[in-house]
């Protein structure tokens, strides 16, 4: 089989290509050019993307695999950077990599490349099963590595030409292969971060873009002021990191756009603020709208990780629906993505509104 693969430098997509390679396919590894950081070099820190792409050639000039660069800055900018900076704005929670899976690794460059490549795979720790002729998006064997939350806009054509070698695989399991084929990559360290700003740091990112106004930090349990911030689009719902005043710690409860205000408490987690319920308008289900059985069966990712939430769907209205979750969450925020799963499968995923 022809196959297109998305190759970053890290471990985790230099074993997805060796894999293939193995198994006998006609493997061409592709890098995407997506960093900002040469235009924002000014912000500090160093070019990853170098770094990256060292390691890039490297793996493929000892397996003998054909390299191709494709620079996808513009449709970046366009498709994940413009809409995580109107999100910030508009004084929302964006996520950039869950749009950069699906209007740019598997949207933008599936038009790039060319027909004759059947498949396009990465190094996202992910599954993929097929049911009466339908694909579904499936966790990862590695729970705590599992990236289905980032693929959940994946559309069904574009999960259909996509192949996730590292499914069936461990995180220690990659290391060990990795290292038994001596690929370069084999020691590197995991990436952090938003992807597109690598070693930038995130508030100097929101600040190159929108500024510094100085507003006041108001105790909600109490009214007072007590203390300032630089501007509202630093912080988030249940961001405790950036507030340094004693008494703490302190947790964002709300945001004034209008009176660039922010609500702090440090009360936050009290057993009798229980927060379970919001809404999730701009629905988007992978492979079909959920049957009635998996409506009853739902669990719910607010952000990326392992915890997951039972919960109760209500108001369904096929493109906005109201979740209670059995638990509470002191970070749910307008502009997270929700993302649902019934059992093993990732069906889709919407916006907390």
């Amino acid at each position: 089989m022809k196959i297109a693969v998305l190759l970053s430098g890290g471990v985790d997509s230099s074993v997805a290509l060796k894999l293939l390679q193995e198994q006998g396919h006609d493997v061409t590894a592709f890098y995407l050019k997506i960093w900002l950081e040469d235009e924002l070099s000014f912000l500090g820190g160093d070019c990853p993307w170098e770094e990256d792409l060292g390691y890039v050639r490297a793996i493929c000039e000892q397996n003998n695999i054909p390299l191709e660069l494709l620079n996808l800055q513009k449709e970046y900018h366009d498709q994940v950077v413009a809409y995580s900076i109107n999100e910030i704005k508009a004084g929302r929670t964006p996520n950039g990599d869950l749009l950069c899976n699906s209007k740019v690794k598997f949207g933008k460059f599936f038009t790039k490349i060319s027909d004759d490549f059947e498949k396009v795979a990465s190094g996202h720790y992910a599954d993929k099963v097929t049911i009466d002729g339908v694909d579904y998006l499936a966790k990862a064997k590695d729970s705590f590595k599992d990236q289905t939350y980032f693929l959940s806009h994946l559309d069904q054509a574009q999960l259909h030409r996509a192949l996730f070698p590292l499914g069936p695989y461990l995180k220690s399991e990659v290391r060990e292969l990795a290292k038994k084929w001596n690929l370069p990559s084999h020691a590197r360290k995991d990436s952090q971060g938003i992807c597109f700003l690598g070693k930038i740091k995130y508030s100097d990112f929101v600040k190159h873009h929108l500024g510094e106004t100085p507003g006041d930090l108001i105790n909600f349990d109490t009214g007072e002021k007590i203390g300032t911030h630089k501007g509202y689009w630093f912080y988030t719902i249940g961001q405790r990191k950036g507030i340094e005043l004693s008494g703490g710690p302190w947790f964002v409860v709300k945001k004034d756009l209008v009176t660039n205000k922010i609500y702090i408490s440090n009360t936050y987690h009290h057993p009798e603020k229980v927060r379970d319920q919001f809404d999730v308008g701009d629905l988007h289900w992978i492979s079909a709208p959920p049957t009635e059985e998996q409506l009853q069966n739902m669990q719910v990712k607010i952000r990326h990780g392992e915890k997951l939430y039972n919960c109760a769907l209500s108001n369904y209205s096929g493109d906005s629906v109201h979740i209670q979750i059995q638990g509470s969450d002191q970070g749910i925020a307008a502009g997270q993505f929700a993302v649902f799963y019934a059992g093993n499968l990732c069906l889709g995923a919407g916006t907390i509104l």
